[in-house]
């Protein structure tokens, strides 16, 4: 009973790193679903817009019932937190992405979506979210994993070295999916080229997604309920723009095939159900634990891509995936770094702030009058603020980006 009670807690201990690669690997089959699915000809606006279409039936129903007795008073303030949040990080990301994923490979994809920490980063010290804190180890390790992150984002464009042959199967998916429509063009710089820009847009409306996603957690801490309004919006805005690009109602049917396969796989399991374990995993092992697993999307994708979509590893693909990834690592340390500082120093910064210092008299006369309701309110929009920017510290130190 001794052997086997161990074995159980050794289990239940690795539940959460069991839970992460099934949740990559829900991400991997996403995108090499993508890919398979635009090649078969399913028109991207139609393809982004299904997916929200099945993710929020899955994911409204969910968050209405889990959350039904603590959800808060939905404001308009809220309802636009939802519709910037559906904007960046679904439909203008999410069709970003996946033409950046047509114009060039599944791995080259996947490599660049590791930018977004530290796009993170620059968006949140321009919008002055984020100190640099140069003087601090954290600051220093920001800085430079952004630096990193971005460099091997050169080095993966630019430099293409020799063709790395590790195996072949002769298996290639992509022929199969385009015995009705136009063989797969091969990719040109030009290509390459926009798709790089493509890329780098989709993680910076990936990068404002978080922004927007920590302020609204601050006055609407309903996770599933964010989610799902989120895909909501996502969905309307993505058959809106579908609908004025796609006039041909042909392109909008789907049968038992790849497309209505990666529509169901990409919403179902990629924003509903992985969604349900994300939040497990991170009220468990808290968002950094989660990060940490981001580059095994790469990993998988890039063996799966070479497996059966005959695509070729390249050094310069190789050295700058590695740079990508360690500048990830190493900006996700200092953001770590940062938060275990913050959460040591908070009670006592607090309690010397609100119990020891004395409130400042006021400059203008309270409407009612009295010089405590002054003072109460600037503690109250003291805390606010304090909430505010812990918020966005945890969202933005933990980087929970699925895409």
């Amino acid at each position: 009973m001794t052997a086997c009670a161990t074995i159980c807690n050794s289990l239940h201990g690795l539940k959460p790193t069991l839970i992460m690669i099934l949740v990559q690997t829900i991400l991997a089959l996403a995108t090499i679903g993508y890919k398979l699915a635009l090649n078969d000809g399913m028109r991207l606006p139609v393809l982004v817009a299904y997916r929200f279409m099945f993710g929020a039936a899955f994911i409204v129903p969910v968050a209405f019932f889990v959350e039904r007795k603590k959800r808060p008073k939905l404001t308009w303030k809220i309802i636009f937190y939802g519709f910037l949040c559906g904007l960046f990080g679904g439909a203008l990301g999410q069709n970003l992405y996946l033409k950046s994923l047509a114009l060039t490979s599944a791995t080259f994809a996947s490599a660049m979506m590791n930018l977004v920490p530290a796009m993170t980063f620059i968006v949140a010290i321009c919008l002055r979210l984020e100190k640099l804190g140069w003087n601090s180890s954290a600051g220093k390790a920001k800085v430079f994993g952004t630096v990193m992150g971005i460099g091997g984002a050169m080095l993966l464009t630019l430099y293409k070295g020799p063709q790395l042959n590790m195996w072949n199967t002769n298996i290639n998916l992509l022929q199969t999916s385009t015995t009705h429509h136009q063989p797969h063009a091969h990719q040109s710089s030009h290509d390459l080229a926009f798709g790089v820009v493509l890329a780098l847009a989709s993680c910076v409306c990936y990068s404002l997604w978080l922004i927007v996603q920590a302020k609204a957690a601050v006055h609407y801490p309903c996770p599933y309920s964010i989610t799902a309004m989120m895909a909501m919006w996502a969905s309307i805005q993505a058959a809106f723009f579908a609908l004025c690009t796609e006039k041909d109602w042909s392109n909008w049917i789907m049968g038992w095939d790849i497309r209505l396969l990666t529509v169901s796989v990409a919403g179902i399991l990629g924003t509903g159900v992985m969604f349900t374990l994300v939040a497990w995993c991170i009220r468990m092992r808290g968002p950094l634990f989660v990060s940490v697993f981001n580059p095994l999307l790469l990993v998988m994708v890039a063996i799966a891509g070479s497996l059966v979509l005959e695509e070729k590893l390249h050094l310069g693909m190789v050295l700058g995936a590695i740079l990508i990834v360690g500048g990830l690592y190493v900006v996700l340390w200092g953001k770590g770094k940062e938060l275990k500082k913050m959460s040591q120093l908070m009670p006592e910064s607090e309690q010397v702030r609100v119990d020891v210092m004395p409130a400042p008299a006021p400059l203008v006369p309270p409407q009612n009058g009295s010089s405590h309701g002054g003072s109460s309110s600037r503690k109250e929009e003291s805390e606010e603020e304090r909430r505010d920017s812990q918020a966005n510290s945890e969202v933005l130190g933990g980087l929970y980006l699925y895409h």
